[in-house]
Formats: C-alpha cells, sequence, structure tokens
C-alpha cells in the first residue's frame, strides 16, 4: 500500500489520500542520509524532539538535497512555540515583529526555528491591499505545510527517522521542474507580494518552469510590490543577485513584468546601454564567484549596478560647470538617494560603495606621490577590482589597469621608475613663508 502512494507521488499521479494527510516517503527512496544535513540542525532537531516536540529541516534545504544542490542552510519547523524554543537551549534568542522565529546558535552555526504556522481568518491584521502586516498564530504541521508559498518549499525532514513528510507533492513537482503555487496565487501574492519575486528567482535558480496558475497573475499584480517595505525589498534583492544566477534571475524578472517602474534597480540594470556590457561582465563575476565557493562583497556588487546612473549625472553636473571631484559626490547621493526610496540598503553597504566610486578619479593620477598613498587605502583592493571591470567592458584604457596591476606587484624600485612625470600644475604651490617681523632687537649684539 505504502509503495503505491510513493510510486503515485514520484509518478506525477496525486493521490487519493486525505487533505491532511501526507506523504511519508523512506530514506530508500529519496536517498537523503542524516550526514547529508548540517551537525547543527541535527542537534537542534533532536534537542526538541527529546523534550517531547516535533522538529523538522524544512524547506529551501530540503529541496535542494533532492535536486543534488547544497543548500547554503538549514532552518528547522516545530510545533514548539518560541518561548519553549528559547528554553531548550543556552544560545537563543527570539527575533522578529510579523512573525517570531528564533535564532539557536550551534557553535558557528545559526538556525532559525519557526514555529508552524495556522490558517489566516478574518482577524488576521492586513492593510488594504490584503498584505499580511502580523503573523504570530500558531498551528497545526498541517497548516504550516499549507502556508508555505509553493510546494517545493513544504517539505521536511526528520533527520531521526531520516524521511521526508510532503504535504503538496512537492517532490513530485521537482520531479516534474514545475513551481507550483499552493493556494489560489492571487490570494496567495496578495498576502506576500514579495512571493512574486520569489517565484522568478527560484524559477531561474533551479531551472523550474512557473506553473501557468502562478505565472498568469504576476505581470498585472506586480504593482503590489510598490507597498512592500524597502527593508524587505533589499533582503529578496539581495538574495536574487548572490544566488549565483543573477543574469538568469534579471532575463526572469524581466520575461515577469517584474522590473518597469517597480524597483529603480532592476531599470539600471535592464535599460541602460552604454553600462549593459558593464553590468553584465558584474553579474557573470559575481555568479561564478558563487559557484567556486569564494566571498561576495555586496558593495561591490551594488556600486557596479548603479555606477554608470553615476556616471550619467557625474557628466551632467561636470557641464554644468561643477568641479569635477564635488560633482562626483552629488552624483553618488542623487543615485544612492533614488534606490533608497524602494531599496533599504543598509548604511555598511552604502558606505562600501561610495569608498569604491571615490577611488576611481584617483586611478587617473600616476605621478608624485600619490599612487603610494593610493595603494595605502584600504578599500584598494576592491577599487582596483572595478577599475579591472571597467577596463574589460571597454569603459576606460586597457593600459590603465595594466598599469596598476604592474605597479602593486613592483618593487620600490621598480615602482618609482613607473612613475609619469608630473605635468604643469600637478605640484601644488608651496606658499612662501614669511619673513618675521623686525622686533627691533639686533641679534647681533644681542649675542
Amino acid at each position: 500500500m505504502i509503495r503505491k502512494f510513493i510510486s503515485r507521488v514520484f509518478s506525477g499521479k496525486k493521490p487519493k489520500a486525505g487533505k491532511h494527510e501526507p506523504a511519508i516517503i523512506p530514506v530508500s527512496t529519496h536517498g537523503i542520509t542524516r550526514d547529508r544535513i548540517s551537525s547543527g540542525s541535527r542537534r537542534v532537531c533532536e534537542t526538541l524532539q527529546s523534550h517531547g516536540h516535533k522538529a523538522y529541516v524544512v524547506g529551501g534545504a530540503v529541496r535542494d538535497l533532492l535536486i543534488g544542490a547544497e543548500p547554503k542552510d538549514f532552518d528547522i519547523a516545530t510545533d514548539a512555540t518560541p518561548e519553549e524554543v528559547r528554553r531548550h537551549f543556552r544560545r537563543a534568542r527570539i527575533i522578529g515583529r510579523r512573525f517570531q522565529i528564533v535564532h539557536v546558535m550551534m557553535g558557528q552555526e545559526t538556525l532559525e526555528v519557526t514555529t508552524f504556522r495556522g490558517t489566516l481568518d478574518e482577524k488576521t491584521k492586513t492593510d488594504e491591499h490584503g498584505r499580511v502586516l502580523h503573523d504570530n498564530v500558531f498551528g497545526s504541521h498541517a497548516e504550516d505545510a499549507a502556508r508555505r508559498d509553493f510546494t517545493a518549499n513544504a517539505l521536511y525532514y526528520d533527520p531521526t527517522t531520516e524521511a521526508v513528510i510532503d504535504y503538496h507533492h512537492g517532490v513530485a513537482d521537482l520531479k516534474q521542474k514545475t513551481l507550483r503555487m499552493i493556494g489560489e496565487p492571487r490570494a496567495r501574492y496578495r498576502e506576500d507580494p514579495v512571493r512574486m519575486l520569489r517565484a522568478a528567482r527560484l524559477a531561474a535558480k533551479l531551472g523550474l518552469i512557473i506553473d501557468p496558475e502562478a505565472k498568469k497573475p504576476i505581470r498585472e499584480m506586480a504593482v503590489l510590490l510598490e507597498n512592500v517595505p524597502a527593508a524587505r525589498l533589499f533582503d529578496e534583492m539581495l538574495k536574487l543577485l548572490t544566488c549565483g544566477h543573477s543574469v538568469k534571475c534579471i532575463t526572469q524578472l524581466r520575461d515577469e513584468g517584474l522590473h518597469h517602474g517597480l524597483l529603480p534597480l532592476l531599470d539600471v540594470i535592464l535599460e541602460q546601454p552604454m553600462g549593459e556590457k558593464f553590468v553584465m561582465l558584474a553579474l557573470a563575476n559575481t555568479d561564478e564567484r558563487v559557484r567556486q565557493g569564494k566571498g561576495i562583497s555586496p558593495g561591490f556588487l551594488f556600486a557596479t549596478l548603479l555606477w554608470h546612473e553615476v556616471l550619467a549625472h557625474w557628466e551632467k553636473l561636470k557641464a554644468k560647470g561643477e568641479s569635477k571631484i564635488p560633482a562626483l559626490y552629488q552624483a553618488m547621493d542623487t543615485v544612492l538617494d533614488v534606490q533608497a526610496e524602494k531599496l533599504a540598503i543598509t548604511r555598511r553597504i552604502i558606505g562600501d560603495i561610495k569608498d569604491i566610486w571615490a577611488l576611481q578619479p584617483r586611478f587617473e593620477a600616476r605621478a608624485g606621490k600619490r599612487p603610494y598613498a593610493l595603494l595605502e587605502q584600504p578599500r584598494f583592493r576592491a577599487g582596483y577590482d572595478f577599475l579591472l571591470l571597467r577596463a574589460e567592458s571597454g569603459e576606460v584604457d586597457s593600459e590603465l589597469a595594466e598599469w596598476w596591476t604592474d605597479f602593486q606587484n613592483a618593487d620600490g624600485g621598480k615602482r618609482g621608475e613607473m612613475l609619469m612625470p608630473e605635468q604643469a600644475g600637478d605640484k601644488k604651490r608651496r606658499r612662501r613663508r614669511k619673513k618675521p617681523a623686525d622686533s627691533g632687537v639686533d641679534r647681533s649684539s644681542a649675542e
């Protein structure tokens, strides 16, 4: 009986089981052994289960393991309340307003633990568009599965039994390469418009096709993104741009009509012919670093995406007679202010962006002591990498980038030989030292 049920799940045929009866898929079928999940997530689940609670690894981690990808993190779902979870772990804290979650620290690993969410009802606090504002309603395991966005994310893994629990045929949908919404798509997008961005990201990242019923409303409901807090949009955009498939994601967003006029950053990326090569090179380089497991800098990435907007404003200001460097700083502030209306870019990242941009004119100075001073700048490496990208896209002469590559790698004597002759006006005029006023004392006689 169980074998026939599992067979129907993997063949894509929906079983005739009751509404809340999940498929229990054994490890012999799905192949995910407990050693494939992190030690921290195993310990959290085991601790909660030892205190009589249900606890599972949930969502993206299970989905990624099923398709052979390496999960970035491991989230936990449980029937324990946030207060109960916190009591069971020495290093744990409750965070979140819209929906409370618990961060449990296990060594260097931070696990996100959520209590099963309950069904929304007429008492649920929403805005005038239907977006859920307050969601601390707890429920059963089945209700939690129904509250997940896509069937591929409503999968639970029990480290103790090594079974996958599947309420909405997510395993079958993954097998069929389909991203399917749980529930009525229009209602789910109204509850949380960010799901439209998430659909585009997951489809591009995982190579899935968005189910027609979930795809159809996106273009007409995209305007709801205007009502999403800037901080949430920034988080989602950062995930999209750093998932290792940013070029595909950007293309998917354009195909779904989620760019024009909604997110200034996407307009910048997709509608600037002069900077298209530069932007696509930056995204491709970021994707490659992610695939190689190398670190990436959000500040560097956003600096590349917005650079040609800065250039356009900078040129306009210089044409009006503004001095070069003040005009650059004014252009930087203008561009970042426009983005801040939709994306709450953190102050630290904004600081990194400005540092990288401000260094670019300084690479043009290759005489005197200025090249040595530039090498000592804390953000030199990021600025230099940015310069290489500009040279690769044809924005600046490749000779400039080559010179800086050679200069930083040369020894002291060689560096001196590489310096360019100073042009007239390069040297600051030395102020003539004023002669001391005559005190009237004859120094010769005083001695």
